[in-house]
C-alpha cells in the first residue's frame, strides 16, 4: 500500500502548485499621496482668492492617482468665522473625488471674535471639531478609514488628531497651529493650549508606539505649525534657550518628537505649511532619520517606495499634470 505523505510535506505540495493560498503580508506597495499648503496664508490676497486657489488645488489632486490628500487650513484669517463658511469649505471637500484629511490651521479659529470684540476661539474650535471631524472616515467621495483621538476616553474633544496606514507607513494629523502653538502671553492660565498640549504629548507617544511595535518603515506628520525639531538644541544651549524670557509654544512637542524619533527606527517625516517654500521647489531636509519640509502655500505630491533610502520622493503637484 502506498504510504501518505506527511501533513506537513503535502501542504507543501498544495502551496506549490497553488492549491493553498498563503496569508496575505503587509501591504508594502507603493502609492502616491499630495499635500495641498494653507491656501488662505496671510499674503494680501482676499478669501475669494484663497477659496480660488483650493478649489483648483482640489481639482488637480483628484485627477492624480493618489491614495489621499491632506489639506491645511479652510479660511483665511480676514473671512468671518461663521458656521456657513464653515460649511461651505466642507462641502469643497465632501465633493472631491480622492480621499481628503483636513489639517486645521490658526486661521480657522484662533483670532476669531464676537461682535463685542471678545476671543470665541474655544467655540469655534469646538465647531469644527464637529463639522469636519464627526465621523471615522476622511472626507471626499472616496472613504478612507480615520483613527481618531477622540476614540480614547480621556481626549473625546480632540477629534481633528487622527492617524491611518498604508503599506508599511503610519501617517497622522496633529493640530498645531503656527501661531506659536496658540500659546497666549497674557495673565491667566493658557487653557486651550496646557490642555491640547496633554493631548497631544498622549498622542505622539502612542503614534511612536504603534510604529514601534508593528515594525514600520516610517511615520509621517503632519501640522500647520512648524515645530523646528530639526533645530532642537541640546545641553547649555537648550537650558539658555528656556531662560531667554520669550516663551516657545513649540519646544515641548519639538524636545519629545526628537527623543521618540531617536527610539524609532524608521524614518520620521513632518511635513508643515508654516513658511514659503525656497525658490529651489519641494525639498526634505534630514537629520539622521528625522526629516522635515516646510510647503507654505504650495502643493506638492509624494511618491512613497517602501524600502528605499529615503522612501519619499517630492515633486509639484503642477509638475505631475
Amino acid at each position: 500500500m502506498m504510504r501518505r505523505a506527511p501533513f506537513a510535506a503535502l501542504l507543501l505540495a498544495l502551496a506549490a502548485h497553488g492549491a493553498l493560498v498563503a496569508a496575505p503580508k503587509k501591504d508594502s506597495e507603493r502609492h502616491r499621496f499630495g499635500v495641498i499648503g494653507h491656501s488662505f496664508h496671510n499674503d494680501g490676497s482676499s478669501g475669494s482668492s484663497g477659496e480660488a486657489k483650493l478649489k483648483q488645488a482640489i481639482a488637480d489632486e483628484s485627477e492624480a492617482a493618489l491614495a489621499f490628500v491632506v489639506v491645511t487650513g479652510i479660511k483665511g484669517v480676514d473671512e468671518p468665522c461663521s458656521d456657513n463658511l464653515y460649511e461651505k469649505r466642507r462641502a469643497l471637500f465632501d465633493d472631491a473625488r480622492r480621499p481628503m484629511i483636513v489639517a486645521l490651521s490658526a486661521s480657522d479659529w484662533s483670532g476669531c471674535k464676537n461682535s463685542a470684540g471678545r476671543s470665541v476661539a474655544i467655540d469655534r474650535l469646538n465647531r469644527l471639531r464637529e463639522l469636519f471631524f464627526n465621523e471615522p472616515t476622511s472626507l471626499g467621495v472616496q472613504k478612507l478609514p480615520l483613527t481618531r483621538l477622540s476614540a480614547s476616553a480621556k481626549f473625546r474633544s480632540y477629534a481633528e488628531n487622527a492617524h491611518w496606514q498604508i503599506g508599511d507607513v503610519l501617517y497622522a494629523t496633529i493640530n498645531l497651529p503656527a501661531n506659536n502653538n496658540h500659546y497666549r502671553p497674557e495673565a491667566g492660565r493658557n487653557s486651550e493650549f496646557e490642555d491640547r498640549l496633554v493631548a497631544n504629548r498622549f498622542w505622539l507617544n502612542r503614534l511612536f508606539a504603534m510604529a514601534r511595535r508593528e515594525k514600520l518603515g516610517a511615520l509621517v506628520l503632519f501640522s500647520e505649525g512648524d515645530v523646528k525639531a530639526l533645530a532642537q538644541p541640546s545641553g547649555l544651549r537648550a537650558l539658555l534657550g528656556r531662560s531667554n524670557g520669550t516663551f516657545d509654544g513649540f519646544d515641548e512637542p519639538r524636545r519629545q518628537i526628537a527623543t521618540l524619533a531617536q527610539k524609532y527606527a524608521g524614518k520620521v517625516l513632518l511635513i508643515d505649511t508654516d513658511a514659503a517654500r525656497k525658490n529651489a521647489g519641494p525639498a526634505i531636509e534630514w537629520r539622521a532619520n528625522l526629516g522635515h519640509v516646510s510647503l507654505g502655500s504650495g502643493a506638492v505630491e509624494v511618491q512613497v517606495t517602501p524600502g528605499a533610502s529615503p522612501p519619499f520622493t517630492l515633486s509639484d503637484a503642477a509638475d505631475e499634470k
